[in-house]
């Protein structure tokens, strides 16, 4: 089975027959021990340290169905090298950009898109109060926003309801955290722990969801709820949105109330807090467990992981699209 690799450290990578040599580099410029990775065994590789390659290797990553996501020092998403689109259709572009084009066709994606996500939302709060947690207020709050999205009938005004929520959400985030404040969501840069840990799973959510696209025929640029822009795949922030608060926030929760990852675990500058080198590592074992645990699909009647749940809601989506099956987001029931 293939899977993920995180280079958390700078190094060179090139090809060695069929296998991948990946030479550590220090900052003095020493190497350290190559590891040998089977190029059969790799489905893509999140770069947080900088990558030395040619292009000789990213042919053979390109010819292998390899794709790279890139992340800054700030751990921002700076772009993904893929593979030529093997599943492109030009009855799904046409498809799809009409879907976008046509207002009422486009708000009906929408609208599922921010009531999947608040749904979601509310599962996680329910559980906390079934807990004696304190977030009934918060609870309400997301159901009375939520009863809005029906008569929303502009992207604009849908984006405000769906921040309306996510800020009554986020704000129970200090009643289910047992020993961190999260005092507000604050980004670019986050400014404590929490806002950290959520801007670093919100991104390796976003790129998740754009590699499981890329196993589709949908194309991630045309979106529906985030606007379309200039070299961002905004299709994969609309998924991203139904999964954010089951995959991240649910590991952000387990991670720092069973102390998996602690305040030695940031590095905190002026005006900002981010996850040191071990924290990376801390949350991105708890978040591999997260996105290949497996539970029976309550329509399919078998065993998937959260992960492939991704992919089939790019399906769901697709059909949808081309007019096959009425799309309907998933909602958690557990």
């Amino acid at each position: 089975m293939k899977k993920t690799y995180y280079l958390f450290n700078p190094g060179r990578m090139s090809r060695k027959d069929n296998t991948l040599k990946f030479t550590p580099v220090d900052e003095e410029g020493r190497e350290g021990q190559p590891k040998y990775i089977p190029v059969e065994g790799v489905s893509d590789f999140y770069c947080f340290g900088s990558l030395d390659a040619n292009s000789a290797l990213y042919n053979f990553l390109g010819k292998s169905g390899i794709a790279v996501h890139f992340f800054d020092y700030y751990e921002h998403y700076t772009g993904s090298f893929f593979p030529k689109e093997y599943l492109l259709a030009g009855k799904m572009q046409i498809a799809q950009t009409q879907h976008y084009s046509d207002k009422k066709k486009r708000m009906k994606i929408a609208r599922n898109f921010v009531s999947g996500a608040a749904f979601n939302m509310s599962k996680n709060l329910r559980y906390y109060l079934n807990r004696e947690k304190d977030v009934s207020a918060e609870l309400r709050s997301i159901e009375g926003y939520s009863e809005l999205i029906p008569q929303c009938l502009a992207v604009n005004e849908l984006m405000g309801i769906e921040g309306n929520i996510r800020q009554a959400y986020y704000h129970a985030f200090d009643s289910i955290i047992n020993s961190h404040s999260m005092d507000g969501r604050k980004k670019q840069p986050p400014e404590n722990e929490i806002n950290a840990l959520i801007s670093f799973g919100n991104m390796m959510c976003y790129s998740l969801c754009l590699g499981q696209i890329y196993h589709t025929q949908l194309n991630p640029t045309i979106s529906f709820l985030h606007e379309p822009g200039f070299r961002r795949y905004s299709l994969a922030l609309d998924i991203a949105e139904i999964f954010k608060p089951i995959i991240v926030d649910r590991t952000i929760f387990r991670v720092l109330n069973k102390k998996e990852i602690q305040s030695k675990d940031f590095v905190r500058n002026l005006n900002s807090c981010l996850l040191n080198p071990a924290g990376k590592k801390a949350f991105v074992k708890v978040w591999e467990e997260r996105i290949n645990e497996t539970f029976k699909h309550p329509k399919l009647g078998r065993n998937v992981s959260y992960k492939h749940l991704i992919k089939l809601e790019c399906y769901k989506l697709s059909k949808h699209i081309l007019g096959i099956e009425e799309y309907k987001p998933f909602k958690a029931r557990w």
